[in-house]
C-alpha cells in the first residue's frame, strides 16, 4: 500500500475553492452562490473570473437555496457556499422541499463543519449535519479528508446528476492524498491493510486514524484503515470485506455518534456480518470555544482516542 505522509498543512476549504475555480474555467453551466462568506469559502477567484455566473445572495441562506433550485430548471449546475451550520440546520426546510423532494441538481457545499471550526463556538460548530442530510431521500453526502481530496470531490460532483452535500472544514490539516487520484463517488479507499482491526474514518479523522495506526503498530496491533469520503451512498462492500478479515471495527468521525458515519457502518455490519464496533465521535453534545486541536483532544477525537477504542474493541472479539 502507498505510504501516506503529510505533504504540507492546507485547509480543505481551499481545496473546494480551487476545484470550483477549475470548474468555472471548464464548464459554463457551473454557477456559484454565496451567503456573504466569499472569502471564508475561498470562492473569490471563481467570482472574479465569472462575474456573470456568481451570485452574492447576502445573509439570506433560505433565498440562496431557492435560487439554486430554480437555476437547475434552466440546466445550470449551482454550487451554494456557506458554513455547514447555515447550509443545513438553518435551511433544512428549503433543502427538503425545494431540492431533495424534486431531486434538483444542486451542490450544497458546506465549510467550517464539525468541532474544528474552533473559537466561533457551539452555535457555529454543527455536529449533526451528516445525519440531517443523509436522511433526505436521494441526497449524496460527501465528507472529505484533506485539500487534494476536497478539490477532486468538488470537480467530481459537477458530473453527478442529483443533489449533493459536500462537507469540509476550516483549519489547516495534513494534505496526504494524491492530487491525481481517480475520485469516485460512493467508493471507499483502503489506505492501509491490516489483520487485527478495521478503522473506518471520514473527514479530518482520517489523518488521526493514520497516526493512530502508527502507534498501534508499536504495540503489535495491525490495523486496516478505510477512508470513507462518501457516507451516502455507503460503500458497504469494502466495509463487509474488511470486517470479515479483522472481525473488529472502529468508526471515527468529527460528528455526533448519533446519525453519523458510525451508525451507517453499524447498520451495514448488523445486517450483513455482525462484529464488535466502537465509535470515535462526539457523545451527543454541543461543542464549545477553543482551538481546533484542543477541542479534538478534549472531545475524544484524536489519535490517542482511536488507539483506546481499538484496544477496547479488540478485547471484545470472540
Amino acid at each position: 500500500m502507498e505510504e501516506y505522509t503529510n505533504k504540507g498543512d492546507k485547509d480543505t476549504r481551499s481545496g473546494f475553492g480551487e476545484g470550483l475555480t477549475e470548474l468555472g474555467r471548464n464548464n459554463n453551466n457551473v454557477v456559484a452562490l454565496c451567503a456573504d462568506l466569499t472569502g471564508s469559502l475561498k470562492m473569490n477567484d471563481f467570482a472574479k473570473e465569472n462575474p456573470n455566473r456568481f451570485i452574492q445572495v447576502g445573509v439570506a441562506e433560505a433565498n440562496m437555496i431557492g435560487i439554486a433550485a430554480g437555476l437547475t430548471i434552466g440546466g445550470k449546475i449551482p454550487f451554494t457556499g456557506t458554513f455547514a451550520n447555515f447550509s443545513t440546520g438553518r435551511v433544512y426546510d428549503q433543502i427538503r422541499q425545494s431540492i431533495a423532494y424534486s431531486s434538483k441538481n444542486v451542490k450544497i457545499c458546506a465549510s467550517h463543519a464539525g468541532i474544528t471550526l474552533g473559537e466561533d463556538g457551539a452555535t457555529h460548530q454543527i455536529l449533526e449535519d451528516i445525519g440531517l442530510m443523509k436522511m433526505l431521500p436521494g441526497m449524496t453526502v460527501i465528507n472529505t479528508c484533506d485539500f487534494n481530496q476536497t478539490k477532486l470531490a468538488t470537480i467530481a460532483i459537477a458530473d453527478h446528476i442529483g443533489p449533493v452535500y459536500l462537507r469540509f472544514g476550516r483549519p489547516k490539516v495534513p494534505n496526504f492524498t494524491s492530487e491525481n487520484f481517480d475520485f469516485k463517488i460512493g467508493k471507499g479507499i483502503i489506505l492501509k491493510e491490516g489483520k487485527d482491526v478495521t478503522i473506518i474514518s471520514t473527514g479530518h479523522l482520517v489523518w488521526e486514524s493514520i497516526e493512530a495506526s502508527k502507534k498501534l503498530e508499536e504495540i503489535g496491533i495491525s490495523s486496516e484503515i478505510i477512508n470513507i469520503h462518501t457516507i451516502k451512498p455507503l460503500d458497504e462492500e469494502i466495509i463487509i470485506r474488511s470486517a470479515k478479515k479483522t472481525n473488529a471495527v472502529v468508526s471515527a468521525e468529527e460528528h455526533n455518534f448519533l446519525g453519523g458515519l458510525g451508525e451507517s457502518v453499524s447498520r451495514t455490519l448488523s445486517t450483513n456480518y455482525p462484529v464488535p464496533q466502537e465509535f470515535v465521535a462526539t457523545n451527543d453534545t454541543f461543542g464549545e470555544s477553543g482551538t481546533p486541536f484542543e477541542l479534538i483532544k478534549k472531545y475524544g477525537l484524536d489519535s490517542d482516542s482511536i488507539v483506546e477504542s481499538v484496544k477496547k474493541v479488540i478485547s471484545r472479539k470472540k
